[in-house]
């Protein structure tokens, strides 16, 4: 019995780790997602609206090319959005990743206490996210794959329906922390920009903005496994 289910259900198996598959038949067992895009039960993609995702796409690449970061203008940037270490009230365990989206910072616990602050972007109304998650991926220089719901919706990210490539003019930035929750992916990722006046503003669809060199910074001091937490908005 061919059954319905989501798309992030889906991608969370097996499926994502395999090589590129062909082209299916459309006659072929499938399994359907809930946004019309559908999947052979051999793991080939079905085209639908003359656009499909590859699963062979995910796990997202990095880029061949470690490409250097350059730092941004600090006048650029407020200066209570600059890294810094602060005094910490919260009770999360050391190690842990706090995002505080109405006062646009993320946290790196270090002890009780004590913490890295890093000014962040964070989701626009209606795209914002909150909840616990862990990291369930890192990546440097990722290519960035659309979501369907973008695709729909942008014309500019309707051209890198198969992945853009990672660099400078990607918008995951130099690096990425791909966030899991019961050990699939929530498709949220706390990334680099290369908007950096986007810090400080609520404008993404739903994912963390950092500067570059701020999530570089982050990027080797936390491990795949380190938890997460954003705080829910109330909507400041």
């Amino acid at each position: 019995m061919i059954s319905r289910l989501s798309r992030r259900g889906f991608l969370g198996g097996g499926i994502a780790m395999m090589a590129t598959p062909p082209l299916a038949h459309a006659d072929d067992p499938y399994v359907e997602f809930q946004d019309g895009t559908k999947a052979t039960l051999g793991g080939s993609m079905v085209a639908t609206e003359e656009q499909y995702y590859d699963p062979a796409l995910l796990p997202p690449p990095e880029s061949e090319i470690d490409f250097p970061i350059e730092p941004v203008n600090p006048r650029l940037i407020k200066k209570k959005y600059r890294r810094t270490q602060v005094y910490f009230e919260g009770n999360e365990e050391p190690g842990t990743l706090v995002v505080d989206p109405d006062n646009r910072y993320l946290y790196h616990v270090l002890a009780f206490g004590i913490a890295n602050r890093y000014g962040v972007g964070v989701g626009r109304a209606g795209f914002a996210w909150a909840g616990n998650a862990k990291i369930g991926m890192k990546r440097r220089w990722p290519r960035w794959v659309p979501p369907r719901e973008m695709v729909d919706r942008d014309e500019r990210a309707r051209k890198w329906v198969n992945g853009q490539p990672g660099g400078p003019e990607n918008p995951l930035g130099a690096r990425a922390l791909y966030l899991y929750s019961n050990g699939a992916d929530t498709l949220y990722r706390i990334h680099g920009t290369n908007e950096p006046k986007s810090i400080g503003l609520a404008m993404s669809s739903g994912c963390i903005r950092m500067l570059n060199e701020d999530v570089a910074d982050l990027f080797d001091n936390v491990i795949v496994g380190t938890p997460v937490t954003v705080r829910p908005s109330k909507g400041t």
